[in-house]
């Protein structure tokens, strides 16, 4: 796998339009931390390490879902494999005028873009969330 990110964005996507309340994915640190972020901007209602079905680590992820419909309307994957977007901390987007939520990985973790721009950090922007 090439982008283990951009696999797990899909996965969450494609778990919504079915309507699952749940949906595995394999476990690692960075995910865990991009889980973090959508759990404390309240887009998911929490995730745990599982053992897969396989035997490996995965994290099982509960989505969130208001009057029916995905808390999540918008995912998408900034930065990739094949072309890194890095900015700094006066250029990290807001989307959709403030309402969604820019991942950014910085030096001091993987946080949301306003904690990015409150700590006065820059960094590569993973993925947007609206």
């Amino acid at each position: 796998m090439n982008d283990p990110i951009g696999d797990m964005l899909t996965r969450i996507r494609n778990s919504q339009l079915r309507g699952k309340s749940t949906v595995l994915t394999p476990a690692s640190k960075l995910r865990a931390w991009v889980l973090d972020v959508l759990a404390d901007e309240g887009y998911i209602r929490g995730y745990e390490k599982v053992t897969g079905v396989d035997g490996h680590p995965a994290i099982e992820i509960s989505l969130k879902y208001y009057e029916g419909e995905p808390v999540i309307r918008e995912l998408k994957r900034v930065s990739k494999p094949g072309r890194r977007v890095y900015m700094g901390v006066s250029d990290i987007p807001s989307v959709r005028q403030g309402l969604g939520v820019s991942i950014v990985s910085t030096s001091k973790g993987v946080m949301s873009d306003a904690n990015a721009r409150a700590a006065n950090v820059g960094g590569e922007v993973l993925c947007t969330v609206f």
